[in-house]
């Protein structure tokens, strides 16, 4: 599949071909939303927890005793039904919400994305993203104007797939609210459809096959 490229002007050069293996695979929807599932449940974290029996203060002494006063028999307030007491089913912090994925699978939905942006026009391609200094007016005035010059590239968050750590272009990206830089290596499904496009320059293709197609 061959792709439109760029310069860092908005300049039309030619173009560039895709790997197939990465950007031509076939699309699964039903893969994506597991791999999305299990990927947003693994970064869960739980927050919501409270106190058990064996938590709350006090009751370390019997109410009354057990026989002969005409009362229930109880042997701690700290039971869950008195007031103060313990929660007996609430959520506590040791709930664990991972979910296992195999390497394989995840990969595979990985490459279903990247296609699917591929093919939708929504992946910009540049020979090359070099900031001089790392301002965040500098790179907001390049994107507006690969808005006007490049014909597939309007309104919406952009994700920069980086091929390498590039401190300028992390602190240019830091102020934008819509655009966010991630190294090529580091790509996962997630970020991919938290952000409408996907731009990134010609050397984060190799390091995509490279990271990710398996021999």
């Amino acid at each position: 599949m061959l792709i439109k490229t760029y310069d860092q002007t908005g300049k039309e050069l030619g173009s560039t071909r895709l790997p197939a293996e990465v950007f031509g695979v076939e699309i699964n929807q039903d893969v994506i939303h597991q791999v999305v599932v299990s990927q947003a449940a693994n970064q869960k974290k739980a927050v919501a927890h409270t106190k058990g029996r064996g938590e709350v203060s006090g009751g370390g002494k019997k109410p009354w005793r057990q026989k002969g006063t005409g009362r229930a028999r109880h042997g701690s307030t700290r039971s869950p039904i008195w007031r103060h007491g313990g929660v007996a089913f609430g959520p506590t912090k040791e709930k664990v919400f991972k979910q296992k994925i195999n390497k394989k699978m995840k990969r595979k939905a990985l490459f279903m994305v990247l296609t699917a942006k591929a093919k939708n026009n929504l992946l910009i391609v540049l020979d090359e993203l070099k900031l001089e200094t790392p301002k965040t007016k500098f790179l907001a005035g390049l994107i507006e104007n690969w808005k006007l010059k490049i014909e597939n590239f309007k309104d919406g968050s952009c994700l920069i797939a980086l091929p390498g750590i590039d401190k300028n272009s992390i602190l240019a990206t830091r102020n934008l609210s819509s655009v966010e830089t991630i190294q090529a290596k580091d790509l996962n499904i997630l970020d991919l459809l938290n952000f409408k496009y996907l731009l990134m320059p010609k050397d984060s293709i190799k390091v995509i096959k490279d990271t990710f197609v398996k021999e």
